[in-house]
């Protein structure tokens, strides 16, 4: 069995710790790890198993010595400019970010949906948008057996999918509170507004169509994933003040009829998703519950009666593992 050589580029960062964490526990046959981060951040240890590193410094020479893969998270400017000098080097790029998400010559991949999609890289595979991740793991056997027409996202968003500082602002909001202190404004390091006790509508920079950059990812990423480019989609995305765990209401219309018996059967033997479903005993996926899991939780199935073969979901899934951190490795152990 060959042993390969992998670097993790963003290693210091919530979905890149995440994925260091995953990388333990699925122990895949890689004799070499090479951990980067920012100038900022290089000379911090990591611990690995029995081992400590030293976050070595990203620099345009660092990914020309003979790696294998290579996992991003360090945001588009980094993919950007990074990725490619990897490839050329013979590096096999697995990246988080959405610099390369909607290039046709790049495969968007979650491999419970899409794995053959994998095999016409030309030496970088996308991981796509958190949200849309645990959406297209309930949609994509749904859509082979009924074909979809029309989808209505709706989305609940943790503040992790913001990174750290999305955290520090929930935290902070949370000390505010506890303290008692009246003011109704704190510092702030990544929401313009509060986020303790709120809903913020707005996810990524605003278009001029007046959708947000995530509401955008969302519906494109979807139709390139199930290979339906014209498919009728729309999206509302929302951040809650809810720590890890991405929460989402889909509305559904299918091309053909469908019995809510054959979707439950369907969704229990779909990979990676978990039916958790009991409107009699008030059983359904929540965040606290989720949390720390890689599968895609399911719940609230029930027809739409207000269309003709409408159908509601309510998706719930770690969006820092499942949504990032496992799935890219997952893509990972597709390649070795």
């Amino acid at each position: 069995m060959k042993n390969y050589k992998l670097a993790v580029v963003g290693a210091t960062g919530v979905v890149g710790q995440k994925m260091i964490e995953v990388l333990q526990e699925k122990n895949l046959p890689i004799s070499e790890y090479v951990f980067f981060a920012s100038k900022r951040s290089a000379g911090k240890t990591l611990r690995f198993g029995n081992d400590v590193y030293v976050v070595k410094e990203l620099t345009n020479d660092s990914l020309k010595d003979n790696f294998d893969f290579a996992l991003f998270s360090a945001g588009g400017d980094t993919s950007l400019k990074y990725a490619p000098i990897a490839v050329e080097h013979g590096c096999i790029v697995i990246d988080n970010s959405s610099a390369f998400r909607m290039d046709n010559t790049v495969p968007l991949v979650v491999p419970e949906v899409n794995p053959d999609d994998i095999k016409w890289h030309t030496g970088i595979i996308a991981n796509p948008n958190c949200s849309t991740i645990q959406a297209v793991c309930a949609l994509k056997p749904l859509n082979d057996a009924f074909g979809i027409k029309r989808i209505v996202y709706s989305t609940y968003q943790a503040v992790s999918g913001a990174g750290s500082k999305g955290i520090h602002d929930l935290e902070n909001g949370i000390q505010n509170y506890i303290e008692d202190d009246d003011t109704t404004t704190y510092y702030l390091e990544k929401f313009k507004y509060p986020i303790f006790n709120n809903c913020l509508p707005h996810i990524d920079k605003f278009l001029e169509n007046g959708y947000t950059k995530e509401e955008e990812k969302m519906i494109n990423e979807t139709r390139k994933i199930l290979g339906k480019p014209n498919l009728a989609i729309t999206a509302t995305t929302v951040r809650v003040p809810v720590f890890n765990c991405h929460c989402e209401s889909i509305n559904i219309e299918f091309e053909k009829s469908f019995e809510i018996e054959k979707v439950l059967d369907i969704l229990k033997n779909a990979p990676g998703i978990i039916v958790q479903d009991s409107s009699k005993d008030e059983i359904y996926a929540i965040p606290t519950t989720v949390t720390g899991h890689d599968e895609v939780f399911v719940s609230r199935i029930r027809r739409d009666f207000s269309v003709n073969n409408g159908l509601n979901l309510w998706v719930v899934a770690d969006n820092i593992r499942k949504g990032a951190a496992s799935n890219a490795v997952q893509i990972l152990e597709k390649l070795l």
